[in-house]
């Protein structure tokens, strides 16, 4: 409560920045997100998500307070703001040549990047695959066992801080170059498609029953998505525009592991 109190301070004056005391904190709250002692987001009683306003705050407190410098990597070289996330072997975090993960990212242990990208003040879970040119953006949360596969964009978010991060839970897998942004919620087991993209004013349609379903922003534990269209009516005349279909659940039957993949080609959906 006292890091809250100092970082809602500093938010609305930021004079503050200045004071030792002040940068010590936000600091302090950077080093809790890199190992995982605080969320941006976190799971509450009762099955909802809480976002932490005060922590992305001192996120977006961080930078002004850094300064630029130079890291070199063996032959590389990078100028910013951020250091690099490290001790990797220590975590039990596998970390494939170029993945790179910003410091006040949490990698639990488990967690596998291919060349990929995590963000600051995101937050993955045990046993998760980053896969090759993956992105995280920052504050996002992927729960434990998730498939990124290879070119998902999972979008960031910082300002307006009320606005809640993507949360994707636990065993979801995502499709090949996949984009999910805007809070998007994932739920648990949920199987996306290659291609799909969810905004937050994104059509959800639930096409399994005998009327339509439509969802914004949150797609139902289980779900099998693809990408679709629909009709809508311009000026200029009738047009179809993108959306997305959930067309079938996982079957409980098919092993957990291997029905990622399954689930997909059971619908006739390239993987």
């Amino acid at each position: 409560m006292e890091l809250q109190t100092i970082i809602e301070k500093a938010w609305e004056n930021r004079e503050l920045l200045k004071e030792k005391d002040v940068q010590i904190s936000i600091k302090t709250v950077i080093d809790d997100l890199d190992t995982g002692k605080i969320r941006v987001a976190e799971l509450v009683e009762g099955g909802e998500w809480k976002v932490n306003d005060w922590v992305k705050k001192a996120v977006i407190l961080y930078f002004p307070i850094q300064k630029m410098r130079t890291i070199e990597v063996g032959p590389f070289e990078f100028h910013d703001k951020m250091a690099l996330k490290s001790n990797y072997a220590k975590h039990g975090v596998r970390v494939v040549p170029h993945a790179v993960a910003r410091y006040g990212a949490f990698l639990a242990s488990g967690v596998v990047m291919m060349p990929s990208y995590v963000n600051i003040g995101a937050y993955v879970d045990s046993g998760t695959m980053v896969d090759t040119w993956a992105t995280v953006g920052s504050c996002a949360q992927i729960g434990k066992d998730v498939h990124l596969s290879g070119g998902v964009g999972i979008g960031g978010v910082l300002e307006p801080v009320q606005a809640a991060p993507v949360i994707i839970e636990d065993g979801a897998f995502i499709g090949s170059r996949a984009i999910i942004v805007e809070g998007v919620h994932i739920g648990k087991e949920a199987v996306i498609g290659a291609g799909v993209t969810l905004t937050a004013s994104s059509k959800i349609i639930d096409v399994t029953g005998d009327e339509p379903k439509e969802y914004r922003g949150y797609v139902p534990p289980r779900s099998v998505v693809i990408p679709g269209s629909i009709t809508k009516k311009f000026t200029a005349g009738e047009y179809q525009v993108p959306c997305a279909l959930i067309i079938g659940q996982r079957k409980a039957s098919t092993d957990r592991k291997t029905s990622l993949n399954d689930a997909l080609r059971e619908n006739n959906v390239a993987v």
